[in-house]
């Protein structure tokens, strides 16, 4: 017999805390795609700023952005060991709103150093966002747990969806808040007057600093969520206040979740440790499938950004010559076009089929599609895309970026909050994802190197586009291979039989009333 406030859970009907708990959980995503994809701009206001001159406008040299998206990168795969564990230690609610905390403040920091040299900004820019990738590491398990152990089953992958699609949204803000100040800043200046204005190294701040709002507007409403009642009742073994705690926020009556007798789990928490044979027996299959699959598609994903740049000389190549603020605004009107024709359609796409189809038809589909976009960009692209500039290369670029958020980039953040003992369940969504970031920090600075380590004929071409986009390829169709032989299927089915725990219950009358 299993607890009915876990059963009211599963069977729950869509009502308007779910919804609310997606922006509340989302909002993370949100500033964690806002403060990845603010960079591609800001790099070009400090690259005019900072390393310009009267002759060369001056652009970041490339290693020195890839460090700076690594750095953030490498804070990310910290906060997702360390906040996942505690997350599981000491509750999700507990550290959840630490984990806000650190993104807002360290989005403020971004922008407020104080220094005027080169190096300094560089670095004071740095230390901050690998701060910020703490936060937005810690985050990412917390936020896929509590909305999985919040949802009901039947539209469970949907909710978790939703949450991470408020990174397409992030992204969106993050290029709409850019142009909005380019474009202020701009004509606050006398155009043409100088091809960086002062006020340049204003604008990039600002644009850094905005992003810390949203997030903070939500911690208030993240101090009032109460802990998960599969917490509560699963891990802690308090099952009157989970139902306590459920009644505040589902359409739940007292009589349909409290239970009749003092009651508490028999085989939750597990009697094994994480560090222990019987954990790796029971789980260790499902954490090597949730881990390398996330992996594999960050390679992929964050390599991404080689493309861009591809794309962006295309694009400016036409127009004439511009000022600082123009350049960045061109940028992130490129990534704004990106994001509403493919990635938010992308996350759209998953929400409306995860609970139809299952999450492995997904994301083996979604690898599949992103190996064919890549191979038709990548065998003629010196034979073709390189010479031509018509708008194909960058339909199969967004192609790549629909099936990437339409398969394995959102199902990878989905799967591990369904498969794992509520004892576990932060602690392996951390580990998934900091494996899958180190994948992220191999795409975006591995592949660079690849593709730029090599000059020929006064070209630097390395092993080439086409070879890496091949290769590229090649990581998404073993992607597939490992979802299809080590991935389980989550849909539909709750999470105390994903996680294989024996639904049954001891049930005892107390005459002191403890259990």
């Amino acid at each position: 017999m299993a607890l009915k406030v876990l059963t009211a859970l599963d069977s729950a009907k869509t009502q308007y805390y779910h919804f609310k708990a997606i922006i509340i959980a989302g909002m993370g995503l949100f500033t964690d795609a806002y403060d990845l994809f603010c960079i591609p701009p800001i790099m070009k206001l400090i690259g005019r700023i900072y390393y310009g001159s009267s002759r060369d406008p001056g652009q970041v040299p490339q290693a020195v952005t890839s460090a700076m998206v690594a750095t953030a990168l490498l804070g990310t795969v910290i906060g997702q060991l360390v906040f996942g564990r505690l997350g599981d230690l000491i509750g999700r609610r507990k550290v959840y709103g630490f984990a806000l905390m650190i993104m807002v403040m360290s989005s403020f920091g971004c922008g407020h150093s104080i220094c005027t040299s080169r190096t300094c900004v560089l670095f004071s820019l740095g230390f901050f966002r690998f701060l910020l990738g703490i936060g937005i590491g810690g985050d990412y398990p917390l936020s896929a747990t509590i909305m999985s152990e919040f949802a009901n089953k039947r539209t469970r992958g949907a909710f978790i969806a939703g949450v991470f699609s408020m990174q397409g949204f992030g992204i969106l803000a993050s290029s709409t808040v850019t142009m909005i100040v380019c474009s202020i800043f701009d004509r606050a200046t006398s155009r043409g007057s100088e091809s960086t204005p002062h006020s340049a190294d204003l604008a990039w701040r600002i644009i850094l600093m905005i992003g810390a709002v949203p997030a903070g507007f939500t911690y208030y409403w993240r101090m009032m969520m109460p802990e998960t009642a599969r917490y509560t009742a699963l891990v802690e073994r308090n099952v009157p206040q989970a139902a306590k705690d459920m009644e505040k926020v589902l359409d739940v009556s007292a009589s349909q979740i409290a239970e009749e007798f003092c009651v508490y789990p028999r085989n939750s928490p597990p009697s094994y440790s994480f560090f222990s044979k019987s954990f790796i027996q029971s789980h260790g299959r499902n954490l090597f499938a949730c881990s390398i699959s996330w992996f594999l598609v960050d390679i992929v994903f964050y390599s991404s950004n080689l493309f861009q740049s591809q794309i962006y000389k295309r694009y400016l190549s036409k127009k004439q010559e511009v000022n600082a603020f123009q350049e960045a605004f061109e940028v992130a009107r490129l990534q704004a076009i990106i994001a509403i024709c493919s990635t938010i359609p992308g996350y759209f796409a998953t929400m409306y089929f995860i609970d139809r189809f299952g999450r492995v038809k997904i994301q083996m589909m979604g690898f599949f599609f992103m190996a064919i976009s890549l191979l038709a960009m990548g065998i003629p692209y010196y034979s073709y895309w390189n010479n031509n500039t018509n708008g194909w290369f960058m339909f199969l670029y967004g192609l790549t970026f629909f099936f990437s958020n339409f398969g394995p980039n959102t199902t990878t953040f989905i799967v591990p909050a369904e498969l794992f003992p509520a004892c576990f369940r932060t602690t392996c969504h951390g580990i998934s994802g900091a494996i899958g970031k180190i994948g992220a920090i191999i795409g975006s600075l591995g592949f660079l190197w690849a593709s730029h380590n090599k000059k020929e004929d006064g070209y630097t071409k390395g092993i080439g586009m086409t070879a890496s986009l091949i290769l590229l390829a090649g990581v998404c169709l073993v992607g597939m291979i490992i979802t299809y032989i080590f991935t389980p299927e989550t849909m539909g089915i709750s999470l105390e039989e994903n996680e294989n725990i024996i639904s049954e219950y001891h049930q005892r009358e107390s005459i002191d009333g403890t259990v």
